[in-house]
Order: structure tokens, then C-alpha cells, then sequence
């Protein structure tokens, strides 16, 4: 029998797996691995893993038999009926207070089936998001476990070894929450980096309308705002990305075909937020506009029949359009975050889980794709005030929008002038006009319910769940339908 000494087990030999295999025994960790095609396991340890304390094995039964007690196995493999089979694979050589770990893009009510079940074998479940690519994976990404609480002791110093840290060392992972919260944390991330890139795509789109910007104008523009309060990952990638020349010299990011592509987590997001009820409006239109990319051939035949702007705008101030743009992306991105806390906070209400939502925005600080300085704000509103309904009745946040709304709205407008679609930067300004106006129209949406469908109404002069109904043509009865929530 071989030694069982072998601190962690990973299944999955693809870049991501590969690459945290790698980062854990840099950390001195030793881990065995397999993959369901063998061969990739010699080819590993042959190359990638020559030199280090990296162990292949050959078969299930053989990863279980190298690994200590109690037994870890992360999985790094296809989110979906992939897992299941590989759980179910494994089991047979599995005990009692052994730990699974999926550390794919799961959807959470996955999460939350295999957490229960494997909990009924006797066994431990760990489901966690894992971002920041191949190169957080290999140097430091940002890692969001949820599940047994009981399997976190003998996960944390593994997964807080390999996490990226923040400049305190702080490391960029802590416990989420019960079942599949830890995946659900991660698809909210995922939500919120669809917004991200939404919201540069359009500031980009309007500056190279408005001001006619070439590559090298918009790389420094962006470097510009990488240097203040929109200091990010994605903001600094964006500024390399202008610079970039084909073979021709000419820039890359002209000649790339304008279709976007998406996984489905931003999806999930949404579905969730429907589920739910929360108005998670601007990673909704993030996902949309990945949709209308994709409607390339639709797209060219509508721009020979339909005409934008009849009247060309007024030549506009260029470092003023710039400052407003770059205040308007810093706006919608402060919605699009209160958004997404929003929906965690209501997650967490209707599964009964206990998420650290500051504690999450320190997870998202380093490692992952969405890293910015603006998340330590966050963690700042969330220490300042633990049971904080909405991000945006921060001090800071409510000041900042309050500040900025000014050249938010002369954004919007400038891209109404041009005929820019920006629907991230639109749906944000009107989600924070939504939130901060006392009273909304939907009075009037109450009363056509009623009036086509019985469906009663609540009034301001009486108390708040005493429904009412009106026979509005004289000629309706007077028995009103059921009250439900649509």
C-alpha cells in the first residue's frame, strides 16, 4: 500500500487545476492528482510538475489511498453532471468526515443538492468559487468556500496560503456561508464582472464616437483613470489592450469582430434576481447587450434601413465629456455593487445562511477579475455598519453619487446626442432616480390591475395589507381575484 501523505487531492488536470496544484506545492503543500484521461497525469508531472513534490496517480482508488485523514478532494472539473459522476466515482473509496470539494463554476442550487447529500453519507461538502483565471490560480487567486462549516479548519490554511493577498496580508479568502453559498458569492461575482465590462464598453463606445479617440488617445485615457478612484484590474487591462498592434501595426482592438460571448453565470445571476425580486437591472442589461452582440448579421441589416441622430451635436468640450464619462462609469458601478449586495442580502435571507457581506469585499480585493480599490470602500461601509440595508445610504457612497449625478447625466445625454446605446449607464442612473423618489407610478399600475383584473390595491389613507377594490366601469361585480405578488 503507498504512504497516505499526501496533504490534498485535485481531479482535473486542465490550466485552472493545474495551475492551483502548482500554486499549493510552491505553498509546501504536497498534493496528488488525477484526471480522467490518464495520460494527462504523466504528461503533468513530466513537465509542468518535473521537480516538484507533485504525486500522479492512476486511478480513484489510488488518489484516495495517498491522501491523509481526513481525505480532501477538490474537483477542477465541467460545472454540471460532470461533478456528479466524479462524486459519485469517488465515494466508493471515501469515509465518514472525508471532504469533497468543487471548486468549478457550479451553479448554487447544485451546490446546495450535493452539500445535502453528501452530508446524509456522512461526509463533509465544500463548494467554492474560484476567480482571477489562470494567473490567479498559478500566483494568488481570490477563493470563496461555503458549505460544511465543520471542513473549513482543515481547508483554511491550504486555500489562505494559495489566496492573493491584500496589502496587509490580509489573505483574500475566508468562509462564506452554509450549502452553496460559497458558489453563489462566486456567481454574484461573476453578475457584477459582467457589469464592469458593460459599463467600460460604453464609456469606450462613447468616447471614440464623441471625440473620434484612436488607440493610442484611449489607452491614455484609461491609464489616466487607473491612477484614482477607478484604480482596477479590469480598467488597467483595458488601457493595455489599446496598445496592443497586429502584424500590420494597426490596433488589435479594431480589427476584433464585435460578438460577444458568455458562460451563463451572469445569466444565473439574473434568474436569481427574478427568483428573488430584486431589481438587479444593470448586470440584467450587461447580460442583454452580450445577446444584441451576438445579433451581428441582424445588426448589419438594421444599420442600412434605420438612422440614428438626425442633427449633429454641438463639437463637445473634450476633457469635460471625458470627466463626465469617467464620473458616470464610477456612478453606475457604485449601482451595480449595491445591486449585487442587495441580492446577496436577500439570498442569504431566503436560504437561512449567514454571509460576512464585508468579509466578501475583501475576498474581491485581490486575486479575482473584478479587484479595485473601490471594494475597500465597501468593507469600510459594512464595518461602519454591519446591518446596512443599501450600499448607497453610505456616507461615502451617497456623497459621491449626490457629487457626481451632475456629469452622470450630462453622460447619458451626450450618448443620446450620438446615438451610443448605453444601456449599463442608463439603467443605473434610472435604478438610483428609482431609489431616491418618494413616490413612483405605480399607483397607476395598481389601479389598470385592478381595473382589468380585479386585482385590488392598497391605499396611502389606510394601513399597510388592507386591500381594496373598485368597481371602476359600473358594470364589474363586486368580488376582487386572490392578491399574490406578480
Amino acid at each position: 500500500m503507498p504512504e497516505a501523505n499526501c496533504d490534498i487531492g485535485l481531479i482535473g488536470l486542465a490550466v485552472m487545476g493545474q495551475n492551483l496544484v502548482l500554486n499549493m506545492n510552491d505553498h509546501g503543500y504536497k498534493v496528488a492528482v488525477f484526471n480522467r484521461t490518464v495520460s494527462k497525469v504523466d504528461e503533468f508531472t513530466s513537465n509542468e510538475a518535473r521537480g516538484t513534490k507533485v504525486v500522479g496517480t492512476h486511478s480513484l482508488e489510488e488518489l484516495a489511498s495517498v491522501l491523509k485523514r481526513p481525505r480532501r478532494v477538490m474537483l477542477m472539473v465541467k460545472a454540471g453532471d460532470t461533478v456528479d459522476h466524479m462524486i459519485d466515482a469517488i465515494l466508493p473509496f471515501l469515509e465518514p468526515g472525508d471532504i469533497v470539494i468543487d471548486g468549478g463554476n457550479s451553479n448554487f442550487v447544485d451546490s446546495n443538492r450535493r452539500a445535502k447529500s453528501l452530508t446524509e453519507k456522512g461526509l463533509l461538502y465544500i463548494g467554492t468559487g474560484v476567480s482571477g483565471g489562470e494567473e490567479g490560480a498559478r500566483n494568488g487567486p481570490s477563493i470563496m468556500p461555503g458549505g460544511s462549516v465543520e471542513a473549513w479548519p482543515y481547508v483554511k490554511d491550504i486555500f489562505q496560503s494559495i489566496a492573493a493577498k491584500v496589502e496587509d496580508g490580509t489573505p483574500c479568502c475566508d468562509w462564506v456561508g452554509e450549502e452553496g453559498s460559497g458558489h453563489y458569492v462566486k456567481m454574484v461575482h461573476n453578475g457584477i464582472e459582467y457589469g464592469d465590462m458593460q459599463l467600460i464598453c460604453e464609456a469606450y463606445h462613447l468616447l471614440k464616437t464623441a471625440l473620434g479617440l484612436n488607440a493610442d488617445e484611449l489607452h491614455q485615457v484609461f491609464a489616466d483613470w487607473n491612477k484614482g478612484e477607478l484604480d482596477s484590474y479590469l480598467i488597467e487591462i483595458t488601457s493595455e489592450i489599446f496598445t496592443k498592434k497586429d502584424e500590420d501595426g494597426q490596433p488589435l482592438i479594431d480589427k476584433i469582430l464585435d460578438t460577444a460571448g458568455q458562460k451563463g453565470t451572469g445569466k444565473w445571476t439574473c434568474v436569481s434576481a427574478l427568483d428573488l425580486g430584486m431589481p438587479v437591472t444593470l448586470i440584467g442589461e450587461a447580460v442583454f447587450a452580450r445577446c444584441l452582440s451576438a445579433m451581428k448579421d441582424a445588426r448589419v441589416k438594421a444599420s442600412q434601413r434605420l438612422h440614428g441622430p438626425s442633427a449633429n451635436p454641438s463639437a463637445p468640450d473634450r476633457a469635460a465629456l471625458i470627466e463626465n464619462v469617467r464620473r458616470a462609469l464610477y456612478c453606475s458601478k457604485i449601482i451595480s455593487y449595491a445591486q449585487g449586495y442587495m441580492l446577496l442580502r436577500e439570498a442569504a435571507k431566503e436560504m437561512g445562511w449567514h454571509l460576512n457581506l464585508g468579509g466578501i469585499a475583501l475576498m474581491w480585493r485581490g486575486g479575482c477579475i473584478i479587484r479595485s480599490r473601490f471594494l475597500g470602500k465597501i468593507k469600510e461601509a459594512f464595518d461602519n455598519n454591519a446591518d446596512l440595508d443599501n450600499l448607497l445610504l453610505d456616507g461615502f457612497f451617497a456623497d459621491t453619487l449626490n457629487r457626481y449625478q451632475d456629469s452622470w447625466r450630462k453622460a447619458v445625454v451626450s450618448a443620446i446626442e450620438y446615438g451610443v446605446p448605453t444601456p449599463a449607464f442608463s439603467t443605473a442612473l434610472s435604478f438610483y432616480d428609482g431609489v431616491r423618489t418618494e413616490r413612483l407610478p405605480a399607483n397607476l399600475l395598481q389601479a389598470q390591475r385592478d381595473f382589468f383584473g380585479a386585482h385590488t390595491y392598497e391605499r396611502i389613507d389606510k394601513p399597510r395589507g388592507q386591500f381594496f377594490h373598485t368597481n371602476w366601469t359600473g358594470r364589474g361585480g363586486r368580488v376582487s381575484s386572490g392578491t399574490y405578488n406578480a
